[in-house]
């Protein structure tokens, strides 16, 4: 049984359709990428998902249950956390009070505190301070770190490495594999193919609301990639 699994899903904003049909299947401990150019649908795909946006038809199974129509809390207490693109952390709170906040839902789990202070060590040391002191970088961990607070089944990343430099993004990364560890199954929305795809198992490729190609991460056929990627 997938973790989550998509039918014929589709998205609107007011009257206009973002997302046509999506069937998309992430089973449990993989790391699937969701790539694509911007305006792909790759975002709206992951607020349909945690009911951000209003979905109009289709389905959203989370481990076999249907979840479409749930509000956004109740899916989080499902199971399902965002790290969503542009970090969005609380800025009038400090790093501590913004990882706190994402454990508001009582999941029971690993991910405590401590535990992400040991997965991001400059998040302890900059505890008490303003989350809108710290780096880009360091803003993300605390996005991670804040989501990883509400001990999800599955983790949706939107966007990881906007903004961010080379070094920064390799050490990012480089963490997922520790979350995976802790029984975390993750989707990955990312520009970056190369990225995206060298830390996945398997990818759908988004092109204009639809899927456009999908497939196992690693031998991919990169001329088929970028056709799907760019639509051409």
């Amino acid at each position: 049984m997938s973790v989550l699994e998509t039918r014929g899903l589709n998205a609107f904003y007011g009257d206009f359709q973002a997302l046509f049909g999506v069937d998309v299947a992430v089973g449990a401990g993989e790391t699937v990428a969701i790539i694509g150019a911007n305006g792909a649908g790759k975002s709206t795909f992951l607020k349909a998902v945690v009911g951000l946006i209003a979905g109009a038809g289709g389905e959203v199974l989370f481990e076999g249950r249907q979840i479409g129509g749930l509000r956004a809390h109740e899916i989080v207490r499902a199971g399902i956390s965002l790290v969503p693109e542009g970090r969005r952390l609380f800025p009038s709170l400090s790093v501590e009070e913004n990882l706190r906040m994402g454990a508001y839902a009582g999941r029971a789990g690993a991910w405590s505190l401590g535990r992400v202070y040991e997965l991001f060590p400059v998040l302890a040391e900059k505890r008490q301070a303003p989350a809108t002191s710290l780096s880009g970088g360091q803003q993300q961990m605390a996005a991670i770190g804040r989501a990883l607070m509400s001990n999800p089944r599955l983790l949706l990343c939107d966007e990881l490495s906007l903004g961010l430099a080379p070094a920064v993004i390799k050490d990012i990364y480089a963490r997922l594999a520790e979350i995976v560890a802790e029984g975390a199954t993750l989707v990955i929305v990312e520009q970056d193919i190369n990225q995206a795809l060298a830390a996945s198992d398997r990818f759908y490729c988004f092109q204009e609301g639809r899927v456009s190609l999908g497939g196992a991460a690693k031998g991919f056929d990169r001329a088929a990639v970028t056709a799907a990627y760019f639509g051409v």
